[in-house]
């Protein structure tokens, strides 16, 4: 049984593709340098709120990119019909999961951490096929909401990579907004591989304008070592206390909503039908990358969201560059020295493009929307008071504070709120059917027709 199909009158994009070998590596490496930023960001930010020191947040880094590049593989070319959704996405360690992870680590530490992770992997792996068979639980409405304010909530991390933690400046912002025109210039204007390299050849252009501004530092490359094999159990043999387990198998349930949000837009757009079994093969590598993420001191991974914009911005839908890049992330796992170029990259380039990225992940959520009849004032309501919750956390993230830590895993994320918002008065108001007492009928006592007089 086939999952709905697209709305009449949608884009259902181009079929797959055959590409040439050159071009396969070109769309692969633009797919790296897109999702490599916001991949790296997740170790980045967890080392630094739990105090670790730059050795072992670099270990952390390496180990990220080297279960990204795995699973992405897996997902792409899949292992028959046990793992993976074969189509062409990206997956990358999760936004969702930061938040918790530093809670449990500053209040178990960070082998609990990691045990916690474990276990929801497995929770993950066992949930993925039911999880898919729920999938009418959510309808547009609600992966609409999830995934416009996935791109809303990132928005604000491209600014701040943008000025790069300086103050804001007319070099920065002449140089970002000059990578975007160029973006919008190739895709408007260009032809062929132009247009559907616009991200890399922006990438490009923007550093070699940044190099001669002075704003790149490649100096950590000389530095940076050849070879970086994994270490399991960094900290310790795991520990696997209840409350982090807990939260981290809701975390899990976020990530599994996240994904199927992105697989369903890129099996629309690609012509590929979603099957249950098969969309529950790609949760299930999302469960896996959780507990090899545990083993290796690594994060949980879902689908880029930013490839995904990707995929539909260039129209190349090709497996095999995704396989490439993952193949290249897995090589940047291993081999530090080459991840330092990318990670050299100067920020305010990589923020000018990320903002193009996730500014077409809030579109695509629009647009998901735009398939649910919003003129039905309940759905109206779903959507509204979803994105509105969800946006306090952005808006105002003081208001959790005072909150227990279990609760604040929860409601203090804009991604997890929005989608629980959204699913809970869903299923009120879709699926919860309330009895109506019945009136009682009045007794009849002549039924036969009377006289009309006029």
């Amino acid at each position: 049984m086939s999952l709905p199909a697209p709305a009449p009158g949608s884009d259902p994009g181009p079929p797959p593709q055959r590409l040439s070998a050159w071009r396969t590596v070109v769309f692969g490496t633009q797919h790296v340098l897109v999702m490599y930023t916001g991949c790296v960001a997740v170790p980045l930010v967890f080392g630094a709120a739990v105090g670790l020191d730059k050795s072992t947040i670099a270990v952390l880094v390496n180990a990220d990119l080297l279960v990204a590049g795995v699973i992405t593989i897996v997902q792409a070319a899949g292992i028959g019909k046990v793992l993976g959704v074969r189509l062409p996405v990206i997956a990358g360690a999760s936004f969702t999961a930061v938040n918790p992870m530093i809670l449990i680590g500053q209040q178990y530490g960070l082998s609990a951490v990691y045990g916690a992770m474990i276990a929801a992997g497995v929770f993950g792996v066992l949930v993925a096929v039911p999880f898919a068979r729920l999938l009418r639980y959510f309808p547009p409405i609600v992966r609409g909401a999830a995934v416009t304010m996935i791109g809303l909530s990132l928005i604000g991390n491209a600014v701040t990579m943008i000025f790069d933690g300086h103050a804001p400046d007319g070099t920065h912002l002449a140089l970002a907004a000059g990578v975007i025109v160029v973006i919008v210039a190739l895709m408007r204007y260009g032809r062929g591989i132009f247009a559907q390299s616009a991200v890399l050849i922006a990438l490009v252009a923007g550093t070699v304008v940044a190099a001669a501004c002075s704003l790149t530092d490649f100096t950590g490359v000389g530095a940076a070592g050849w070879l970086g094999l994994p270490n399991p159990f960094r900290f310790g043999a795991p520990e696997f206390p209840i409350a982090g387990i807990v939260s981290m198998c809701l975390v899990m349930l976020v990530v599994f909503a996240e994904s199927t949000a992105y697989l369903l837009s890129v099996s629309e757009y690609s012509a590929q039908p979603m099957e249950h079994g098969r969309l529950a093969r790609g949760l299930a590598a999302d469960g896996v990358s959780a507990i090899v993420a545990g083993l290796l001191n690594s994060f949980p991974d879902t689908v880029f969201a930013q490839n995904v914009s990707l995929v539909r911005i260039t129209g190349v839908v090709s497996r095999a560059a995704a396989v490439v890049a993952g193949a290249m992330l897995v090589v940047l796992g291993l081999v530090p020295k080459m991840g330092e170029v990318v990670a050299s990259l100067p920020g305010v380039v990589i923020g000018a493009v990320s903002l193009v990225m996730f500014a077409t992940v809030a579109g695509v959520g629009i647009a998901t929307l735009a398939r649910a009849d919003l003129v039905r004032d309940d759905n109206l309501l779903i959507v509204s008071l979803a994105v509105g919750v969800g946006m306090i956390p952005i808006v105002a993230p003081q208001v959790y504070e005072g909150l227990p830590a279990a609760v604040r895993i929860v409601a203090g994320g804009a991604i997890t709120s929005t989608v629980l918002v959204a699913f809970v008065l869903n299923l009120i108001f879709h699926h919860l059917r309330v009895p109506r007492r019945s009136r009682p009928t009045a007794a009849v006592t002549d039924v036969r027709p009377q006289e009309v007089r006029i």
